[in-house]
């Protein structure tokens, strides 16, 4: 069974965890992850992510979606075992604005930039068009299979 941390905060109210961890699971088992995965997953506010994002990036402003992935995890984890996957970090004024700008609702959104994260941990990229065009379908399928009502344009 994948373990899924999820920290909220003050965005609880506004946060549908179940559909989050779903997007997490779908997204796992569409990569077919061959062991349980354990990852965390912290939506939190603009500060916060500008932190993070000047501290590891050495960019100082908000953005979406951070992903921090373990550089080694265990795929041959034994069945009571998990691979810890790293941790995602969502800036939900972010997410609201994008959403917002797009015409779709946050809650998609979240979708989205969950799934986007999760692709980053399991090794996704895109750096390259090539690389793009490939996370990008991903995306779009699992964010379709999830009945979100998006249009994936630039991360």
């Amino acid at each position: 069974m994948n373990k899924i941390h999820l920290r909220t905060g003050s965005f609880r109210p506004d946060v549908d965890a179940r559909r989050l961890r779903e997007a997490v699971q779908k997204t796992l088992a569409r990569q077919e992850f061959p062991v349980n995965a354990e990852l965390t997953l912290v939506i939190t506010d603009d500060d916060e992510i500008r932190q993070l994002n000047r501290q590891y990036r050495g960019v100082d402003k908000p953005t979406d979606v951070l992903s921090f992935g373990e550089t080694t995890f265990d795929v041959k984890a034994s069945p009571d075992e998990s691979a810890y996957l790293g941790d995602i970090i969502i800036s939900y004024p972010r997410a609201k604005a994008q959403a917002q700008s797009a015409g779709h609702t946050a809650a998609d959104e979240l979708v989205l930039l969950v799934v986007h994260g999760v692709l980053h941990l399991l090794g996704h990229d895109h750096a390259t068009k090539s690389e793009k065009r490939k996370m990008w379908a991903t995306q779009d399928a699992i964010v379709s299979e999830m009945g979100a009502q998006v249009t994936i344009t630039e991360q």
